[in-house]
């Protein structure tokens, strides 16, 4: 059975996630990609092992994770659990959403208080666990009541099927009002997890400070825009990578002529501070105080163990900071 390394605390940074008493590393791990039947069993051990040992303590799945089949990812963490981590259950945050498409029929998706319970259930099943840590609704549902969602997350977190409760992908103003009805239901909203990156920055100015105001934790999702803050696209888009995949929006969403520029650039100031350009799209996504943590997915320990290196970079400064600003707006080389 796997045994962790004794030093795995020492270099680790941990945050405190919003007005809380959970702490939570600045790098946690996110099983969305990688985790089906992409790697055999004992890849993922390693790449799981590999974020413990480094102190990574939260482990972020959801209902609908792995491919070929929804719940993969849930049912081979699950596994990994019983045969390795076991003995480290108390030493994890694991969480994991309900919010899009699960099971046939007019059940299985979106908010409603049946959907959300049914799809916990089965995600502890398939984990084998009596409880998560934090349990997210992954989206809103235009159609179901608010009330309605945020009493399901409130009554799961009563039942002892969760510890907290988070949502996921809220706008502001949704944001606002959901947490306002789990503060009176006496389940206080611990996290939001929200996509933002060096391409997407829209929760500076509406979200985050939502967030700040409401003491609401935040981790942030695709950091490294799907592969494309990493540089590796800069040389044209090989097979194999995700931006190859049949289906996948990635080329589309990042990888236009004027984004690669702007990777380009901000490649520069990454060599300037001696990081990569992953390690760099990282340190600004953690510069941010209303960040508690960021997700990084990993297809090798090796790929992991580079970002997981942010931890001990120096923080942006106030100049570096100026001129990513003016790299992101295309005003940088009218300076």
């Amino acid at each position: 059975m796997y045994e962790a390394s004794k030093d795995r605390y020492q270099e680790m940074k941990y945050r405190r996630c919003g007005r809380s008493g959970l702490l939570l590393p600045e790098v946690s791990f996110g099983l969305w990609q990688n985790f089906g039947l992409e790697k055999t069993l004992e890849e993922q051990k390693e790449i799981l092992f590999t974020a413990f040992d480094a102190g990574v303590t939260h482990f972020d799945l959801a209902n609908n994770y792995g491919h070929p089949a929804n719940g993969m990812a849930e049912e081979n963490f699950g596994r990994v659990l019983r045969e390795e981590f076991k003995p480290y259950r108390d030493e994890m945050v694991i969480s994991t959403k309900a919010g899009y498409d699960m099971w046939e029929g007019p059940y299985g998706n979106w908010g409603s208080r049946k959907y959300l319970i049914a799809s916990l259930d089965q995600s502890l099943k398939r984990m084998g666990l009596d409880y998560v840590d934090i349990f997210y609704h992954h989206r809103p549902d235009p159609e179901t009541p608010l009330e309605e969602t945020m009493g399901a997350l409130s009554d799961i977190v009563r039942q002892g099927k969760a510890l907290y409760a988070g949502i996921s992908n809220y706008g502001p103003e949704e944001t606002e009002k959901a947490v306002e009805i789990l503060r009176r239901n006496g389940t206080p909203c611990l996290i939001h997890q929200v996509r933002y990156n060096m391409f997407e920055r829209a929760p500076e100015e509406g979200l985050f400070p939502v967030l700040r105001k409401e003491g609401v934790g935040c981790i942030c999702f695709s950091p490294l825009a799907q592969g494309a803050l990493t540089g590796k696209y800069l040389k044209g888009i090989s097979s194999g990578t995700r931006a190859a995949k049949a289906g996948s929006t990635l080329k589309e969403r990042y990888l236009s002529p004027e984004k690669l520029h702007i990777v380009e650039q901000l490649s520069e100031v990454a060599e300037e501070r001696g990081q990569t350009m992953a390690q760099l799209a990282l340190s600004w996504v953690l510069r941010r105080r209303e960040v508690t943590s960021v997700l990084v997915g990993a297809s090798r320990p090796e790929q992991l163990k580079e970002n997981l290196a942010v931890i001990s970079a120096s923080p942006i400064t106030e100049d570096e900071e100026i001129r990513i600003t003016g790299i992101l707006e295309g005003t940088w080389e009218n300076i």
